[in-house]
């Protein structure tokens, strides 16, 4: 993972990477619904979720948008901010889910850097577009606007 200074990061933005791909399992939404609370029968009930438009079970919403860290992660030689010490959310502009994500099939995160800022000396505020695109899909599944702080 190549490091880069702030200033050079602040000009990469307008810049695309795109992660991995990775599969979103039933046991992957099993264990998003347990943590979750939420076992809703199209997320969990196989037999069931076939009976819907959809054919079969999907992932929730927010287990999508919580799958942000780890195509992160999975994006090959994706720049870093030399001296990080760390980073944080700080919260999104919009998120909005356009199509569900199926049981087993594979996702990937396209990430647009949109701003990197100083708000004070040490903490640059970065924006960056998120979206999962579903493999063999035109629509994407999700698209957000999500904001960290990194403080070097």
């Amino acid at each position: 993972m190549p490091e880069v200074s702030p200033q050079e990061m602040a000009r990469r933005v307008g810049t695309t990477t795109l992660s991995e791909w990775v599969e979103v399992s039933q046991k992957m939404i099993d264990t998003f619904a347990d943590a979750t609370g939420d076992h809703q029968f199209i997320h969990v009930d196989p037999e069931r979720a076939k009976l819907t438009p959809f054919g079969g079970t999907i992932a929730h919403g927010f287990l999508t948008l919580s799958l942000m860290p780890m195509l992160a992660a999975k994006v090959p030689d994706a720049p870093r901010v030399a001296g990080t010490k760390m980073g944080v959310n700080y919260g999104g502009n919009r998120v909005r889910f356009l199509q569900p994500v199926r049981s087993g099939k594979r996702v990937r995160g396209r990430f647009t850097l949109l701003a990197f800022e100083e708000k004070r000396p040490g903490q640059w505020q970065q924006t960056t577009e998120f979206t999962v695109e579903i493999e063999g899909e035109d629509k994407p599944a999700m698209i957000a606007e999500w904001i960290s702080q990194i403080f070097v």
